[in-house]
């Protein structure tokens, strides 16, 4: 099979750009609209918004091994990152995106690449199984505990006392993101994927990754140009400019 183009990670990810436009049509229309949709609340609304990022992130760990540089690749997200934090911070429609998933996509490269640098990348099913176990138990951090069920632990409170670790996980006084995603726990997500991608890529990937769906593949292989357009598509389609 040709590992030019993996047409399954691109329908995927072109299914999950069409789940997150849905998802903020929605959000839009309840939160800035006062529509009344009352299916469009928790545990409903988290399970769906995590199935929208948990997916990019997975699927941009893989794509690490096709990178032929991801120091370039941490960069180019991070300066979308800052343009979309200064455009939702004078558009004023919400809350200013601060430290949203572009910038995670940012982050998670970045440190994936720092990982590569040092010769300690997460490599194989073994490694993919324990950041996925890191990422569960790291879950609830923004919200002050770490671990699962009976084990959980209170995180201390003066690692939210400050306002210069929100960007890793742990919010400080007063802060307030409209799309939160933080260094932790979301890195080891990411840090999954990138386990996998390099071992399929040294192994083969199964064939069933080389079936997709054209329509989606074609959303998929152009996801930050979406990302980017589609909310002030939203906002004037729902009248809220």
């Amino acid at each position: 099979m040709s590992q030019s183009r993996l047409r399954l990670f691109d329908a995927i990810r072109g299914f999950s750009i069409v789940s997150m436009v849905a998802f903020h049509l929605c959000y839009d229309l309840v939160y800035l609209k006062g529509v009344d949709l009352a299916w469009f609340h928790p545990p409903l609304q988290d399970i769906w918004r995590a199935s929208i990022s948990w997916t990019f992130l997975f699927v941009a760990g893989c794509m690490c091994c096709f990178s032929r540089d991801n120091l370039k690749r941490a960069a180019r997200y991070g300066a979308l990152a800052a343009a979309i934090y200064v455009v939702t911070t004078v558009a004023s429609v919400d809350a200013p995106i601060s430290f949203g998933i572009i910038f995670c996509m940012a982050a998670c490269t970045l440190v994936q690449w720092l990982l590569e640098r040092c010769g300690q990348k997460p490599y194989g099913p073994l490694a993919a199984c324990v950041c996925a176990i890191l990422f569960l138990l790291t879950l609830n951090v923004s919200r002050g505990t770490i671990g699962l069920g009976p084990a959980t632990l209170r995180l201390p409170s003066s690692w939210y006392g400050t306002p210069w670790l929100s960007w890793l996980g742990f919010p400080g006084p007063g802060f307030v993101s409209s799309d939160y995603y933080p260094v932790l726990p979301y890195v080891f997500m990411y840090l999954s994927g990138s386990a996998l991608g390099w071992w399929w890529k040294d192994h083969g990937f199964p064939p069933f990754f080389d079936k997709g769906f054209a329509p989606l593949e074609a959303v998929g292989r152009h996801p930050l140009i979406v990302y980017v357009l589609h909310q002030p598509l939203l906002l004037l389609l729902t009248g809220t400019f």
